[in-house]
């Protein structure tokens, strides 16, 4: 499996939300991996990144980044699609061959209108980045989303044929699918991933509501409910040659600890199956 850095997982633990970029470059470098999935930009300029990974010998292997795309009327459809064509113009900057605009939720919204809406705004997106080299994907989302199981991916990419998945192993689990399962049902159109995991909130913690019924908290990969071995053998007979992302949601670690942590775990995890076949 080919493994790369996530930002968010380092700039989610800092108190302003960003990563100090040419500290997660020598990050990166160190723990062999050689691709980083950019999770916003947090100030620095596309053009700037890409001379920081080009000096550690690294390249970005996705650019992820926000866009409202659940619009309702036709001026928030016109700067969603604004905002995807800039997501894209960073993104050939950055060197890297896909984007990854996450779509959560509007409460006031049913999953199904929140689903139509975003269909509708990647509809015009799509016409207006006609030509552009850039892949674009999505990934299972959390939270009552509009597109959280692998059902709802395939309806997404039936009705978009260009899109792509990417495989969140963690945000399946919370609805209601067993990951291996989820992976398969969306190979065809998967393009990335994440890894991470979470375990079910005892009584009286906060936590994040699942679609199935339960919460749900961040916790290291291989410590938590996702079966990694079952997933992993999955993914290596599946063919799968794209790069995982270690995301980490859990605060009982730091983030540079858990990297490591998850690498070795995956690392390990991956020499066990190779002696089984």
């Amino acid at each position: 499996m080919k493994y790369s850095m996530m930002t968010y997982t380092i700039a989610r633990q800092q108190p302003d939300g960003k990563a100090d970029m040419p500290a997660v470059c020598r990050l990166t470098r160190e723990l062999g991996l050689e691709g980083i999935d950019q999770v916003h930009l947090y100030g620095y300029e596309p053009a700037d990144l890409r001379r920081m990974a080009d000096d550690e010998g690294l390249r970005f292997v996705c650019y992820t980044f926000s866009a409202d795309l659940i619009c309702s009327d036709e001026a928030a459809r016109r700067k969603a699609v604004d905002t995807v064509l800039e997501g894209l113009d960073a993104a050939q900057v950055l060197g890297a061959p896909m984007v990854m605009i996450p779509i959560g939720r509007k409460p006031e919204l049913s999953r199904e209108e929140c689903r139509r809406l975003a269909i509708a705004t990647l509809e015009r997106i799509f016409e207006a980045a006609r030509g552009c080299p850039i892949t674009i994907s999505t990934e299972h989302f959390v939270c009552a989303a509009p597109f959280i199981t692998s059902q709802d991916m395939n309806a997404l990419t039936s009705a978009l044929p260009e899109m792509r998945v990417t495989f969140d192993a963690g945000c399946v689990l919370t609805g209601g699918e067993e990951p291996s399962a989820a992976f398969l049902n969306n190979r065809e159109k998967v393009v990335h991933a994440h890894f991470k995991d979470y375990v079910e909130a005892r009584a009286g913690e906060s936590g994040m509501p699942g679609l199935d019924g339960r919460t749900y908290r961040g916790a290291l990969i291989g410590e938590g409910l996702v079966d990694y071995r079952k997933l992993v053998a999955t993914m290596r007979r599946s063919g799968y040659g794209g790069y995982v992302n270690i995301e980490y949601e859990g605060d009982k670690y730091p983030a540079d600890a858990a990297i490591r942590k998850a690498l070795e775990y995956l690392r390990n995890l991956e020499q066990e199956l190779a002696q089984e076949v």
